[in-house]
């Protein structure tokens, strides 16, 4: 009796085994459904007067999706707009050089002076002559001189003066006021290009998931407003363990079915990469030992156009 027990015993501890065995075999990997993910967000910050999509919509590449009010950039514009026309005169003026009246005042006070510096030369030759005989005092004589030599030093600078301005303007100064113009150009063109940024444009195709804020609320540069999927870029992620991860070779072909509608696609293995958190992990109570290390493969679909409708985050299962 007890070696009939003995052996019924092991024969079920043998069919433990063996069912254990071929259940771990027949344990299928399963994964879930990703898609690359966008966003757009604005480039100025504004309120939020009309946003033109929905969530669930599919947008194309150029697509308006919101309109935004930044009042301060309209100010920056017209701020721009006059910097740009001074500037713009400025370098017509330097251009232009001087006008026919102040050539007409510079030759006056040219003439003006010369008549002065001959009256003054005259004085300082007879002073001199008196002084030579001794009928002028040094002191007279030394006041004579001083009034010649600014008489003289006044002329110089009147025909120096007007020599420059019969020359025309200086190069440099040309140079300078076109870079200035250049400059404000330049600043108003940048304020028109921040007005154009009031308009969210989508620059590729998105399936828009969600939008994060409503008409009238405000919209900081760089926050994202809309967050989607970019059609046809369906992919899988599968997460394995060290003892199984040589069965998953870069290149492989695989074949996957869905959870839901049993929908069976076949698929290459593009990269294995180690992962580092278990928060990352997309197998579902995988099995592996705590010593082992953990590995992701990312599957892309042969048909991408079969795997469309897939939902992300939607499991599937690695055969």
């Amino acid at each position: 009796m007890k070696t009939y027990i003995l052996k019924s015993s092991a024969i079920l501890v043998l069919f433990s085994l063996i069912a254990c065995k071929n259940e771990k075999q027949d344990k299928l990997i399963e994964g879930k459904t990703k898609k690359e993910i966008v966003s757009f967000a604005p480039k100025v910050t504004g309120r939020i007067l009309k946003i033109y999509v929905e969530e669930g919509e599919t947008v194309k590449t150029g697509d308006t999706l919101a309109m935004l009010d930044v009042p301060e950039v309209s100010a920056k514009i017209a701020q721009a707009k006059g910097a740009t026309t001074a500037a713009a005169a400025q370098a017509q003026m330097a251009k232009n050089g001087a006008t026919a009246d102040q050539l007409r005042q510079l030759r006056a006070k040219q003439k003006g002076l010369a008549e002065q510096y001959e009256f003054a030369q005259k004085s300082y030759k007879r002073a001199t002559n008196m002084f030579r005989d001794s009928l002028m005092s040094p002191q007279n004589y030394d006041e004579i001189f001083a009034k010649y030599q600014g008489a003289k030093a006044q002329l110089d600078a009147a025909n120096a003066e007007l020599h420059d301005v019969e020359l025309g303007t200086r190069i440099e100064k040309i140079e300078m006021a076109t870079g200035q113009e250049n400059q404000a150009k330049g600043a108003l063109q940048e304020a028109n290009v921040a007005y154009s940024e009031r308009y969210i444009i989508a620059t590729n195709d998105m399936e828009i998931e969600t939008i994060s804020l409503n008409v009238g609320e405000l919209a900081t540069a760089g926050y994202a407003l809309f967050n989607g999927y970019i059609p046809n870029t369906t992919y899988f992620r599968f997460t394995i363990p060290e003892s199984e991860i040589s069965r998953f070779q870069k290149g492989s072909p695989v074949s996957m079915k869905s959870t839901y509608g049993n929908q069976e696609f076949e698929g290459k293995i593009v990269s294995v990469k180690q992962l580092t958190k278990y928060a990352d992990i997309t197998t579902a109570f995988p099995d592996y030992q705590p010593e082992d290390a953990v590995y992701e493969i990312k599957v892309i679909p042969i048909d991408r156009a079969k795997v469309n409708k897939l939902l992300v985050n939607s499991s599937v299962t690695l055969k």
